[in-house]
């Protein structure tokens, strides 16, 4: 691995955090928070700031990245950012535990949502604003950002996109790559716009909830302004805003660059599109029946209910308006089989993805009819196009490695919380970059009473989810580290 290439782009990666950390000390300001809370920001900004132009100076020559580099300055840079980004955190005394400060980051650069602190309303703005920002920088990814602003990633941007952009293809809209992070990145800036007006005209929020619940849905994140999440405003307007762009915040986000420039259709020739708007369309369908057979609410009331909390875990984002750990065991053993399958690939969604788990159900079809008859020769399509068979393999790899992070976490975790569902949920809640579980991780509970052990646990699962378990894995076979 080239070090000094890798530690220089990490450089550059630290200092937008930093720069993203000064400016909430205006923010904080802005809002009449606590001095200790702005000189927090400020001294947090400035050693940010400071430590990466010290690193960047050090590391300073020709960039020239290889595939293994990309992998190392994914990996350390998002390491660093969830690192500098505590400092808030444990300067403004909010969160004591450094552990739990990074637990904090990392769940909001992770977009999982998963949180340690309670009571948001008492928490300074500026604080909630910093949680909600970290959600939007690890959405479409601080790398891929990287990529859009620094022309001279030109040649190995490459290398950090394709490390960095969740999903087993990565969809290069133009032959240059910086190009399509900046189409990308301005495809997601004008969603994210488009929400926050929704949300202050027509949801009747003020600017800074309307903002910080943007950057949270955009990113499918799910960090709110309220403790009782999107649930507090009790609004139709507000749920179906959200639920919306929890939607497209689902979907691959090179589909919406073709519908903005003129092909909407490509929303529909999609096969992995199409399936996710009738999985959504179904789990929402049965839980609304079986939330309302159970006398859970008015059938509208269920509708709702049920579509938003559907959206909310199938997209990864975590919102809330009801507590659906209390609603009956097959409506949350169907919301759990959610959390596995996630958005769609391309998008700022978490899981397996959709078009991994279409594969995967297409090739035990194939297997079953092979069985029967060995000789026939059957192509695994997608579509109208044929997969290829070494693209088949890795995603089998993939599940088989996801699984088996999940049944080791899950066992590891079972040491640290009351019961084995607790355990699982949020282990698969925080590999899947979810956040609410169930029990004592549920929609009204938090991850405070989860051990500082557990909490690291939980830190490695949100980073090995957003990053595809590779991108982490690679670091720990030592050929990775030789020349």
């Amino acid at each position: 691995m080239n070090k000094r290439a890798v530690f220089h782009l990490v450089a550059y990666m630290t200092l937008v955090i930093g720069l993203a950390i000064t400016a909430c000390a205006a923010v904080s300001w802005y809002y009449g928070d606590t001095f200790t809370v702005i000189n927090a920001f400020i001294h947090s900004g400035v050693i940010t700031i400071a430590v990466s132009g010290l690193v960047g100076v050090l590391t300073h020559g020709d960039i020239n990245l290889s595939r293994r580099d990309g992998f190392g300055v994914v990996t350390i840079g998002w390491l660093s950012a969830a690192l500098f980004g505590a400092l808030p955190y444990v300067f403004s005394g909010v969160i004591l535990h450094p552990v739990s400060a990074v637990f904090e980051t990392i769940s909001g650069f992770t977009t999982t949502g998963a949180s340690v602190l309670s009571d948001l309303e008492a928490l300074p703005r500026g604080i909630l604003f910093w949680r909600a920002l970290t959600h939007w920088f690890g959405g479409m990814g601080v790398l891929v950002l990287c990529v859009a602003i620094l022309p001279f990633l030109g040649v190995g941007g490459m290398q950090l996109y394709r490390a960095e952009m969740p999903g087993p293809s990565k969809d290069r809209l133009t032959p240059r790559i910086t190009t399509t992070a900046k189409l990308l990145w301005g495809v997601y800036a004008l969603l994210t716009v488009f929400e926050a007006l929704l949300l202050k005209y027509i949801g009747k929020m003020d600017w800074f909830d309307s903002l910080c619940h943007t950057f949270a849905t955009m990113a499918t994140g799910g960090f709110s302004t309220r403790t009782a999440s999107v649930g507090a405003y009790n609004s139709a307007a507000v749920d179906l805003i959200i639920l919306f762009f929890m939607f497209m915040a689902g979907i691959n986000f090179s589909l919406h660059y073709y519908a903005l420039t003129g092909r909407p259709g490509r929303y529909f020739r999609d096969p992995e599109c199409r399936a996710y708007f009738l999985l959504l369309a179904g789990c929402g369908l049965f839980i609304t029946f079986n939330i309302w057979a159970g006398g859970y609410a008015a059938f509208t009331r269920c509708l709702r209910d049920a579509f938003f909390t559907s959206a909310s875990i199938l997209t990864t984002t975590g919102f809330c308006t009801a507590d659906f750990d209390r609603w009956p065991d097959a409506s949350r053993l169907l919301l759990v089989l959610m959390m596995f399958v996630g958005g769609c690939a391309g998008s700022t969604g978490g899981g397996i993805k959709i078009v991994r788990v279409m594969i995967m159900v297409k090739k035990i079809i194939r297997e079953t009819k092979l069985f029967m008859r060995p000789s026939a020769v059957l192509q695994l399509k997608l579509g109208k196009n044929s997969v290829d068979q070494e693209i088949i393999s890795h995603i089998s790899a993939f599940f088989t490695i996801f699984i088996l992070i999940f049944g080791l976490c899950s066992f590891l975790m079972s040491f640290f919380t009351p019961n084995l569902e607790t355990a699982t949920t949020a282990v698969i809640a925080a590999l899947g970059n979810i956040g609410p579980g169930l029990n004592a991780v549920g929609a009204s509970q938090n991850y405070a009473a989860i051990p500082a052990a557990g909490q690291g646990i939980l830190i490695v699962c949100m980073l090995l989810g957003r990053l595809e378990l590779y991108t982490v894995l690679i670091l720990f076979f030592p050929g990775f580290w030789k020349r």
